[in-house]
């Protein structure tokens, strides 16, 4: 038997401000009639793929806390001497709080995607990337609000940010540069959400999580598209020492976010021995083949973008993630996403219609 403290969210909620001083260029752009064909398409879909969480989610149902998001060999835990020795219902504690600090640091890594989008508002050179960015801050603020929502009336706990998500989020928002931006958000925090949410999807048994997911997902679809569709080009006439900065960042992102899976903060607040259960969260079967996983629609996107080169290369598959390198296409995932989309809408018309 093995005891597992709690705490209610507000114990577990962290400071309520934090401010960052950040240098950003604000850039006008007057050629109006100037366009990026593919960009002014996207920023049509974006128009068209808005939802109202209030009016296409099961907000009545509430949900079952204690069943994972998952199958049991991905818990973090899963197989180890401490897990064994654990009681059903301090395994089902413990579900309630890696399921919270899971959809904690979802959160709160929409709250840095919709502040690191308006900042690109700002910083994006042409008309079609401003309008574009415009409605990712729309698709963003509702992610927040969701989420918020959903770990504060349904849940009923919650994380502070964790300090490698942390870490990379500061990173991204104190860049002045625009194409860091896309890099650090677009491409690795987004497409890595991407990844994460595919996996709840596709697993969870809670209704409301399960559809809430998938519409969030429609719009990451998007969010990541823009940020290949953005960069795909831009590297091409860097010098050398530019592509070899972007792929140090790229590397590190991609290291913050391995080892921001090992869920620090839920041993610490169940009080659990730390040291050891990162550990066996590090080493644990299941837990590897889900960190691999989640860099399944980044590696394409950096490979698409110009910044997987040998170098790079060899330092992926130290991450274990080089095999993604030619996973799904981010438009074809697009394609799909929309697909879903548009499947949803037509069966909420025929119930309502019923």
């Amino acid at each position: 038997m093995v005891a597992i403290a709690t705490a209610s969210a507000v114990d577990r909620s962290g400071p309520s401000i934090d401010t960052l001083e950040t240098i950003l260029n604000v850039t006008y752009t007057w050629g109006y009639t100037e366009t990026r064909e593919k960009l002014r398409d996207l920023y049509q879909k974006a128009k068209h793929g808005q939802w109202i969480p209030e009016d296409v989610l099961p907000w009545h149902i509430q949900p079952d806390m204690t069943k994972p998001m998952g199958p049991d060999h991905l818990l973090p835990l899963y197989g180890s001497d401490i897990h064994a020795r654990m009681t059903a219902k301090e395994r089902q504690d413990l579900n309630v709080e890696v399921s919270a600090w899971t959809l904690s640091q979802f959160l709160h890594g929409e709250q840095g995607a919709l502040l690191a989008t308006a900042q690109l508002v700002d910083s994006v050179h042409d008309l079609d990337s401003k309008l574009y960015a415009a409605t990712q801050v729309v698709d963003e603020a509702r992610h927040v609000d969701v989420y918020n929502r959903y770990l504060h009336e349904k849940v009923g706990v919650a994380y502070p940010c964790n300090p490698h998500l942390k870490t990379l989020l500061d990173m991204v928002l104190k860049d002045s540069r625009w194409d860091m931006k896309f890099l650090g958000m677009q491409i690795m925090v987004e497409g890595l959400a991407l990844a994460a949410f595919g996996m709840i999807r596709a697993n969870t048994q809670e209704p409301l999580l399960r559809d809430l997911t998938a519409y969030v997902m429609g719009d990451e679809a998007r969010h990541v598209a823009y940020g290949v569709l953005s960069l795909r080009d831009y590297y091409t006439d860097q010098p050398e020492s530019v592509r070899a900065e972007r792929e140090d960042f790229v590397y590190e992102a991609a290291r913050l976010m391995r080892d921001r899976f090992l869920f620090q903060e839920v041993w610490e607040k169940t009080g659990l021995p730390v040291k050891e259960c990162m550990e066996i969260a590090l080493n644990n079967q299941g837990q590897i083949l889900f960190r691999q996983l989640l860099f399944a629609k980044i590696v394409p996107a950096i490979k698409k973008v110009g910044l997987l080169s040998d170098r790079q290369r060899a330092r992926f598959a130290d991450l274990g993630i080089l095999q993604f390198e030619n996973a799904t296409d981010p438009f074809a995932e697009l394609e799909r996403e929309e697909a879903e989309l548009k499947r949803r809408r037509r069966d909420a018309l025929a119930q309502a219609q019923a």
